[in-house]
């Protein structure tokens, strides 16, 4: 209110107002009657509600900020980010790997327990706090302001390695428009007048010939960098200018872009559901994997993935999630947001498991059939030389129709009557829980064991096709979540043009990501995977956990969630944000510092010669640049931490962007004239009602409270527009 009014003298002023409200009125500005005490009613000295005396404005049109079009594109964006190539791939290898339905178990319980409590967490904040996680984490906590720029690092380090997985699944999507697939059958090479298959071929096979020869051309160590692979650098500008694009284009055409991404991988996993389970062999792999191995359940090392997997499943850590909900309308529930995203994440992980078992049931059954076949001959060899005699053959066994039965019969007796010469002969059992049971990981189930499946369906270009550009969606939804947590905090503090920050960190990102196209790539990207994100993340959470429910308070973070939301959040999220959740995650970081200091760090090579995987330590100069990945990962959180203890730089809470200052200088216009038409009213300022919701007690978890606004709309908008003050509430 300017200083000099005649209305700011007498309030200074210790003589009695002898002017009536008539005499006040005509020196001061126009007031609308209409919402006044008088005209409203009221009796003398009743206290009229503030959204009575001034309309409170609505705080998200005013701030400048964009907004989700709809709640419904703004949930598939949560969703695309948070379900992504994890959720086909490493799921189902953590659940073939530690039981198969006893790891359903452990993971459902760690989703309650951190999962969803620690996502609500992030969802609020950012939401409340309408800034990225940068400007979010200085606001909570100054000192621990270093949360936000680990985060937006892990972001950086993931998204340059997580764009070339999807610059291999673009490769394998074009190379999926021809028939027979390229990947079908293993070349023949020319040798004299010789016409044999490619020994490093015949010694793997087809499928996984194409993938480490044809696709990654990889050399034999991570010391020997081989140059270039020229096709997957331009898969990879491919993939990153399809990035570029959709963050460019903001959320509201991202939003639109997930009507697609989002839903397209979900018709595409029900329709090779389907398939799957018209596969002979189908049956077989999804009994696998709901037959509980229950002793598995036992094992740490089975809580502690099930642990990791739920804190990746869910994006935590990355800024991401903090970004899209800080494009929300401020009484939006999150709480429900939370819920329904994590379901959704798990039943998608449950769809794409069943997906997985099915076509690995399939995979399973020819490859043991391929196995009777192979050892058939031999015993047929053996037969034949006097190894063996044909009287060991039960009578009833037909060599050119020998079924899996049958193979399994005549292997016994062999065994039980060739005891002493049994292991010389090299028979195999060909079992199908043998083969059921070979866990395959990451890249190898998309680019080597779904593709050897895909050759055995009928018109396999189209389901190669469908399942590619479905892992391209899938990638993508998760890398515009993964630039959007990096932009966003930049474009809050920084008065940056949103085209030239995402064009430039494209091309920074483009010119990084040369290290894992060279034809050693694969093996920088199993760094990057292993290194830069699990631990550094875990910490990030962690301090995020700390910041809002030890530092700033639960009880405090409580009541500003049943401000916002109208209604009190379970007493369940107090003692999850309060006790549990950090304590678990006390113990996946200890767990996850155990496993890195007892487990030998290294990678695994792919011989040549041998046509396999080989385990290969990595050298000195490798091992550095992997523990490096975490300590430029951490850094921020200590240099920011004692930089602020020591006053040497901003505490950042009130860098606000120009959006914000121009929401906030227009909020105090309003309060000042709010101030000075009480007095008109008859108020002294001290005495008229404040424009905040009163603060009060909180009860605890489980207390109640007599709720004397119900109107949670304005008592929201109205506080979020002193959200630069340092002393307002979270």
């Amino acid at each position: 209110m300017p200083k000099n009014t005649k209305v700011t003298q007498r309030e200074h002023s210790n003589e009695p107002v002898t002017e009536s409200v008539a005499d006040l009125l005509s020196l001061e500005h126009p007031m609308d009657y209409k919402n006044s005490q008088m005209s409203m009613g009221l009796s003398p000295g009743s206290t009229a509600p503030v959204k009575a005396l001034i309309p409170s404005p609505d705080p998200d049109a005013e701030d400048g900020r964009p907004a989700w079009n709809n709640k419904l594109e703004y949930i598939l964006a949560q969703v695309g980010f948070s379900v992504g190539l994890g959720n086909v791939w490493r799921f189902p290898y953590l659940c073939q790997k530690n039981g198969g339905g006893a790891y359903l178990v452990p993971y459902f319980i760690l989703l309650i327990l951190i999962g969803i409590p620690l996502f609500f967490l992030e969802l609020a904040v950012g939401q409340r706090i309408r800034r990225g996680s940068i400007g979010v984490w200085n606001y909570v906590y100054p000192q621990l302001g270093g949360i936000g720029v680990s985060s937006l690092m892990v972001c950086g380090f993931v998204g340059l390695y997580y764009n070339v997985i999807i610059g291999w699944s673009i490769f394998y999507f074009f190379q999926s428009f021809q028939y027979p697939l390229p990947w079908a059958e293993c070349p023949i090479q020319i040798n004299g007048s010789q016409a044999i298959v490619v020994p490093e071929c015949d010694k793997s096979s087809a499928t996984t010939y194409f993938w480490y020869r044809q696709t990654l051309n990889i050399t034999s160590s991570i010391d020997d960098t081989g140059g270039l692979n020229w096709k997957m650098v331009l898969s990879l500008l491919v993939a990153w200018i399809l990035v570029c694009l959709a963050v460019i284009k903001g959320i509201q055409s991202s939003g639109k872009v997930m009507y697609f991404s989002s839903l397209f991988p979900y018709l595409v996993l029900f329709c090779f559901l389907v398939r799957g389970l018209m596969l002979k062999g189908a049956v077989d792999g999804i009994a696998h994997m709901f037959t509980p191995k229950l002793e598995k359940m036992l094992e740490p090392q089975v809580w502690r993935e099930a642990a990791t997997q739920v804190f990746f499943a869910l994006g935590l850590g990355f800024g991401g999630v903090i970004a899209f909900s800080s494009y929300n309308k401020r009484e939006n529930n999150c709480h429900f947001d939370a819920a329904l995203v994590s379901v959704i994440n798990f039943v998608t992980s449950i769809l794409a498991t069943l997906v997985v078992f099915a076509v690995l049931g399939f995979k399973a059954n020819i490859m043991n059939e391929k196995c009777v076949v192979d050892n058939a001959e031999k015993i047929i060899g053996f037969l034949n030389t006097g190894v063996l005699s044909k009287e060991l053959i039960p009578p009833h066994i037909n060599f050119s129709h020998l079924s899996t039965e049958d193979y399994t019969e005549m292997y016994g007796v062999i065994k039980t009557v060739k005891e002493d010469i049994f292991d010389q002969l090299g028979l195999d059992s060909c079992l199908l829980e043998d083969e059921l049971n070979k866990a395959v990981q990451g890249t190898g189930l998309a680019f080597i064991a779904f593709t050897e499946a895909m050759t055995h369906f009928p018109a396999s270009p189209f389901w190669s096709v469908m399942f590619f550009f479905m892992l391209i969606n899938l990638g993508l939804g998760s890398m515009i979540g993964t630039m959007t947590g990096i932009t966003t905090p930049i474009l809050d503090a920084f008065k940056i043009r949103k085209e030239i920050l995402c064009v430039a960190c494209c091309v920074i990102a483009f010119l990084l990501g040369l290290l894992f196209v060279q034809r050693s790539g694969n093996y920088f990207v199993t760094m990057f995977d292993d290194y830069s994100a699990g631990l550094p993340l875990t910490v990030v959470v962690f301090l995020e956990n700390i910041s809002v429910a030890w530092i700033y308070g639960t009880e405090r973070f409580m009541q500003d969630l049943e401000d916002m939301l109208g209604f009190r959040p379970y007493s369940f999220y107090y003692y999850m944000w309060k006790y549990v959740s950090p304590a678990i995650l006390v113990l996946l970081i200890i767990a996850t510092v155990i496993e890195m200091a007892i487990s030998p760090a290294g990678y695994n090579a792919w011989v040549e010669a041998e046509g396999a995987e080989q385990f290969h330590s990595y050298p000195p100069w490798a091992l550095a640049m992997a523990y490096s990945l975490i300590v430029v990962a951490m850094l921020p959180l200590p240099i920011v931490f004692l930089l602020r203890h020591y006053n040497l730089i901003s505490d950042g809470s009130n860098k606000l962007s120009v959006s914000y200052r121009k929401g906030m200088m227009k909020d105090i216009s309003n309060l000042e004239e709010q101030d000075e038409q009480r007095f008109i009213l008859g108020k002294n300022p001290s005495e008229a009602p404040s424009p905040m919701p009163a603060p009060r007690p909180y009860l605890g978890p489980g207390g109640t409270q007599e709720m004397t606004n119900t109107n949670y709309g304005t008592s929201t908008k109205t506080g979020y527009q002193n959200i630069g003050s340092p002393e307002s509430e979270l």
